[in-house]
């Protein structure tokens, strides 16, 4: 679970996870949404992917980012748990 909230540490990782979480889009779609190169996009990507928090579907030459709702869910839950202990 802690990679998951290293993941979610980032500002530009967690505005990823919004743009996914109102459309699947590429890397190149991403990264027009942000000042900053498509290899820095690809990079924070494959850290949310490794995270459990996006998934990653090759079609045709492009590769399209999705949330991966379960691995959100599991942060969700953790969170609660945390506040119901405390």
């Amino acid at each position: 679970m802690g990679c998951r909230f290293k993941a979610l540490s980032d500002e530009r990782r967690r505005t990823i996870l919004a743009i996914l979480g109102e459309n699947d889009a590429s890397a190149g779609d991403i990264a027009r949404r942000f000042s900053i190169s498509q290899p820095t996009v690809s990079n924070h990507l494959k850290i949310l992917k490794e995270a459990g928090l996006i998934t990653e579907q090759k079609i045709r030459q492009n590769r399209i980012y999705s949330l991966y709702k379960p691995g959100i869910h599991s942060v969700i839950e953790t969170l609660k748990n945390i506040v119901k202990e405390a």
